[in-house]
């Protein structure tokens, strides 16, 4: 065969291979899709709205930390997404059981947060391995918008969860 036309070959080749890979994984470039305004083409994110999926490659020993069977575990909590309005209270609950009885850390943004005058926690302790913790801001502002979460640890585990949060405005 002619090398010109091998090369041709080996092109069309790619492009089969390259089409049948978007066809069983799926698109490989979904953030930018373009989109007809007024005559011009705009690149524009697609969100999904979804939290990205964390694949996790655990050592034998982090395999038996996390998965201890009296490891701390959150076992009820908030919803992920929370709109609030401005000046009103918002509240965020985390449930967790583990032995011995784990302890709740809350979170905003990656720091922890310490009770202040419009900042409260309020814990309570249901059976000898179980906590209940509420945390209240009141009243709210632009400021408290943000990612929270709770951490619940005890000697053998930890389990975080996280909220979303944002302010709506609401006009009389």
């Amino acid at each position: 065969m002619a090398p010109c036309l091998r090369g041709i070959f080996q092109l069309n080749e790619r492009i089969v291979l390259l089409g049948l890979c978007i066809l069983l994984l799926g698109d490989p470039w979904p953030i930018a899709a373009q989109r007809s305004t007024g005559g011009k083409n705009v690149l524009r994110r697609n969100y999904t709205g979804k939290k990205p999926e964390v694949i996790q490659h655990l050592s034998q020993d982090a395999t038996h930390y996390y998965g201890h069977e009296n490891g701390a575990k959150i076992i009820k909590s908030s919803h992920f997404e929370y709109d609030y309005t401005l000046g009103r209270k918002i509240t965020f609950f985390c449930m967790a059981q583990g032995i011995p009885r784990p302890t709740i850390t809350w979170f905003k943004d990656g720091a922890e947060l310490y009770q202040h005058r419009f900042f409260q926690v309020h814990e309570s302790h249901e059976e000898a391995n179980i906590v209940k913790s509420k945390m209240e801001i009141d009243p709210t502002t632009q400021m408290d918008a943000g990612f929270y979460e709770c951490q619940a640890d005890n000697i053998y585990a930890i389990d975080r969860r996280g909220f979303r949060t944002d302010y709506v405005m609401v006009n009389f």
